[in-house]
């Protein structure tokens, strides 16, 4: 089987009631982004962090994938497929995709502050103040923030080196380190790309495929043009 390698971003979970990131006035469900995703915030005022990622958390679990998640995972049947995703939900799982990177860490998952080696999933909704690791410390949100490195780049990059088809979902490409993946695809690669707002690809120093549509619906107009390539 061929390799497809997927990088997706806010707007595929946009479509299943998940607020994007960032929105003009730079706030995010009303918070300062600085406030709530940055180890300063944290340090500032952690159970307004932890409050906040608990709603988040929440929301997630309320929301369903969309028709979009589901036609990624449906290409496992003629690909081996790896998404690379910016989204720190669980839907592209929930939706049967079997293989998934999370650049920017899970919702789903606490570390200790004391050691990050120390990861443990979160069962339900809620993570607290008091909520510690095997040493002891206090829990944290298993997210990258801003100014923190992304652990999982590296293993990205590998996948992104070795693609027989390269596709983007639902992301702008001007989120770095995430939009620099494009610059490891083989120069040979096919690329696709589905978003309503369709970037300036010029950096690329290739050609893509565009759809300029949300995901589901671009998805399913792309995926007979993936499959004669499968």
């Amino acid at each position: 089987m061929k390799h497809l390698v997927v990088l997706t971003g806010a707007g595929i979970s946009a479509e299943s009631g998940i607020p994007t990131f960032r929105d003009a006035g730079g706030l995010w469900e009303g918070y300062r982004i600085e406030d709530v995703a940055s180890p300063e915030g944290w340090h500032r005022n952690p159970k307004m962090v932890l409050d906040f990622y608990n709603q988040r958390r929440k929301r997630a679990l309320e929301v369903k994938p969309n028709r979009g998640h589901e036609i990624l995972a449906e290409l496992e049947a003629h690909f081996n497929v790896t998404v690379v995703t910016q989204n720190v939900d669980n839907l592209h799982e929930r939706a049967g995709s079997s293989h998934v990177i999370h650049l920017h860490g899970s919702l789903f998952e606490s570390r200790s502050t004391v050691d990050e080696s120390l990861v443990y999933p979160i069962e339900g909704w809620e993570l607290n103040l008091g909520d510690t690791c095997e040493k002891g410390s206090q829990l944290r949100p298993n997210i990258v923030w801003f100014g923190e490195l992304v652990p999982m780049m590296d293993a990205a990059i590998q996948y992104v080196t070795k693609a027989d088809l390269f596709l983007v979902v639902g992301t702008s490409l001007v989120v770095y380190p995430a939009a620099g993946l494009v610059h490891y695809v083989r120069h040979d690669t096919p690329r696709f790309l589905v978003d309503t707002n369709i970037p300036d690809l010029s950096f690329s120093g290739s050609r893509f495929e565009v759809v300029q549509d949300k995901a589901g619906t671009g998805l399913e107009k792309l995926k007979s043009r993936l499959l004669e390539l499968a």
